[in-house]
């Protein structure tokens, strides 16, 4: 069943998201979020009546005030639609490579923001947690540099595998692949080796200074959840990862 699209088509006053926020209803869940936790509830209502054989379009405008139990005291206008009559917005491609405990943190804090399509990469089923969230592609590969070159052009990628020696091989695919962005975690250290080892890989110091290391904000400290928190500032700044070849200590 086709679930419905919510969208804020206009706000006056103080709302609890911006114009052009949206979400889909479904029969059974949500994906995204409208925000208000009243307003929502009474749009995820009127959604799922129109599942049930409502309406195909409607349009409600919600005064935010004792009504719905907020104190926003604006108004929001909701349009709802069949999703398929909606015009899609094409989503970033942003890639995760590994698993572990920063990668796991990164999905966990990235997935749920809007504009972004996410591939998790890592190079066995098990070292995957067993709750993804279903919009997220999980891609299993022996070896994952080599499914670098299945990664559109223009795609940003976040490098953070249990392995030195896959960091490396993951930047060196990148680089001869190309990119939006891309980060690799790691410390001044690290990153100092992988610059040589990529300079004798044939890499230019040009080429080499458009991945940054380490990703996120080293001042927030090394605590997966920290980096996580960094990376997800730098993409609602609209700063993506381009900060090229950072030095300050994180990571491993």
């Amino acid at each position: 069943m086709t679930p419905i699209r919510v969208t804020i088509a206009e706000v006056k006053g103080s709302a609890p998201r911006n114009e052009g926020t949206s979400m889909l209803v479904h029969g059974d869940r949500i994906e995204g979020t409208i925000g208000g936790g009243a307003l929502e509830w009474e749009a995820m209502r009127l959604a799922r009546a129109m599942l049930d054989g409502g309406p195909t379009h409607a349009r409600h405008v919600f005064p935010l005030g004792p009504a719905l139990g907020q104190c926003c005291g604006g108004a929001v206008t909701l349009e709802f639609q069949p999703a398929a009559r909606c015009a899609e917005t094409e989503k970033t491609a942003l890639w995760i490579w590994g698993a572990g405990h920063v990668g796991r943190a990164l999905v966990h804090s990235l997935f749920p923001l809007p504009g972004f399509a996410l591939t998790w990469v890592d190079t066995a089923p098990d070292r995957f947690p067993q709750d993804i969230p279903s919009t997220i592609h999980k891609a299993v590969a022996a070896d994952p540099p080599r499914l670098m070159p299945h990664a559109p052009s223009n795609a940003h990628h976040l490098i953070a595998t249990y392995s030195h020696d896959i960091d490396l091989a993951l930047c060196h695919a990148a680089l001869a692949h190309d990119f939006a962005t891309a980060g690799v975690i790691g410390s001044a250290t690290k990153w100092a080796r992988f610059r040589k080892r990529l300079r004798q890989l044939g890499h230019s110091d040009a080429q080499i200074s458009r991945i940054m290391c380490p990703i996120g904000d080293p001042s927030l400290g090394k605590h997966p959840q920290a980096i996580a928190i960094g990376v997800a500032a730098r993409l609602l700044g609209g700063q993506m990862l381009l900060e090229s070849a950072q030095t300050a200590p994180g990571g491993t």
